[in-house]
């Protein structure tokens, strides 16, 4: 069993012992310590009365049973609830602010497997909180002191679904053009991996104009019918449906549809990578101005950024410090080199919802096919990898000796440890949500990238054994 407490949230593995899996007990614990935290923000704002949640889910099986703990865990410490139901955590984020509340938390393991799920926390701008508040929630948590209301003080429960409101704002954006949309009879496949995407990405489309939609996996059961991290090796089946239908393009969205892959009409991968690239320079286009994306994506968004007259800003890896740099650098659009878009004109949250009406715009108005839209952008090739933590293994120290074993290349080290050579890159820093190593290397050719990657890889098994 695995449970990990973190300033993303706290995220584990469905069952096990308190404090080993994420089990009622946990999910009583943590929830209560946002309760505090919630309240005692809103205090110091001079809230007085009863604060406001809103909590939303994916799909996925746990999903009704953790839902009833954290919502009763909200009531019981006098918390009123709006309960957006089977919502995308873009949605969710949306809803915190349509509905003047002081916070929000989503039920969701994002691209982790089926026995996984997680509270992902929000602040009353419906952004997830930075490194102070989830360190305050954590420190709340591990005092285990509470106070609950009285039967006369408890929380109330309102059920409101904010999926037509996230779909109509998205609609309403000056960049997303319905009618060029529509005039192309586009026929496009869905691959949502049977969440909560089966219930938005359909009904987006339509209401984008999209002539035809061919649903793969939309029934939102949490039954995920393969790997739901939207990866090419897992996107096999709309790579195919997407040939044999002669669709004009393909999107496929992780269980809480943050994330978006776009695969082009001939099968093949547009590259999660470029997603961000191309809406970003489809937006820069019009907007001009600057962007972000974290250390471990892509150099493609700087040359595109760079080439459209705007500055380029690298952020450490998370949406929340993305986010941050967004804000300090007047980001027109950022995100992460997953298929991350965040999109400051409809709000601060990766959304994949908000990527797909731009992208559809994009390659509606360009006139071009998917394939041929991919090819205006620079060609880099990334290796993605990572490697299990073994116990007894000090990472902080291990980056350390690679940090200096390259010490005449420029190295940022805001997050990890990234060397940027002359045309290729290596990134290796520790995840925050799995116990694992992550080592992402760019370069011109695949060849190169796997080539940068395992030679990294011998080192750090090298440097392990040191």
């Amino acid at each position: 069993m695995t449970l990990i407490k973190s300033i993303s949230g706290i995220r584990g593995t469905i069952g096990g012992s308190p404090g080993e899996g994420l089990t009622p007990s946990d999910l009583v614990r943590f929830t209560a310590a946002y309760g505090v935290w919630a309240q005692q923000q809103a205090a110091g704002k001079g809230h007085r009365g009863k604060i406001k949640i809103v909590v939303g889910r994916d799909a996925r099986i746990s999903g009704p049973m953790v839902r009833q703990i954290v919502i009763g865990t909200l009531t019981g410490m006098g918390i009123d609830v709006t309960d957006t139901g089977l919502a995308t955590t873009p949605t969710v984020e949306m809803a915190v602010t349509a509905e003047k509340a002081q916070g929000g938390i989503i039920l969701t393991a994002s691209h982790n497997p089926k026995e996984w799920n997680a509270l992902k926390l929000l602040d009353s701008a419906g952004e997830f909180l930075n490194d102070r508040e989830g360190k305050t929630v954590l420190s709340i948590a591990e005092s285990n002191r509470f106070v609950f209301a009285e039967a006369d003080a408890l929380g109330s429960v309102v059920e409101k679904d904010a999926t037509q409101y996230h779909i109509d704002r998205v609609l309403a954006l000056p960049l997303v053009d319905v009618e060029a949309i529509r005039s192309r009879n586009f026929r496009v496949t869905v691959d949502c991996v049977n969440s909560v995407g089966g219930i938005v990405i359909p009904r987006l489309l339509k209401a984008l104009g999209v002539k035809e939609v061919i649903e793969l996996y939309c029934t939102p059961d949490g039954k995920f019918p393969h790997n739901p991290e939207p990866l090419p090796e897992h996107l096999t089946e709309i790579s195919e449906a997407t040939k044999k239908h002669a669709a004009d393009a393909g999107f496929a969205v992780d269980p809480d549809v943050d994330r978006l892959a776009v695969i082009n009409e001939d099968g093949s991968m547009f590259g999660e990578e470029y997603t961000l690239v191309a809406v970003a320079g489809y937006v820069l286009d019009h907007t001009g101005g600057n962007t972000v994306s974290n250390l471990s994506s892509s150099r493609a968004l700087k040359d595109v950024t760079q080439a459209k007259g705007g500055e380029y800003f690298a952020s450490a890896v998370g949406e929340v410090n993305v986010v941050a740099a967004m804000k300090t650098h007047h980001a027109v659009i950022g995100g992460e080199g997953n298929g991350g878009v965040i999109y400051p004109e409809l709000h601060y949250g990766r959304d994949a919802l908000v990527g797909i009406a731009l992208f559809l715009s994009w390659l509606a108005k360009s006139g071009k096919t998917c394939s041929q839209l991919r090819a205006l952008y620079p060609a880099y090739y990334m290796s993605k990898n990572k490697i299990e933590l073994g116990g007894g293994i000090d990472v902080d120290a291990m980056l350390n000796r690679i940090k200096q074993q390259y010490g005449g290349h420029p190295i940022n080290d805001i997050d990890g440890v990234k060397i940027d050579f002359a045309d290729e890159w290596v990134h290796l820093r520790k995840s925050n949500t799995e116990p694992v190593i992550r080592i992402y290397t760019e370069s011109k050719t695949k060849d190169r990238a796997d080539a940068l990657a395992r030679k990294i890889k011998k080192e750090i098994a090298e440097q392990s054994l040191q």
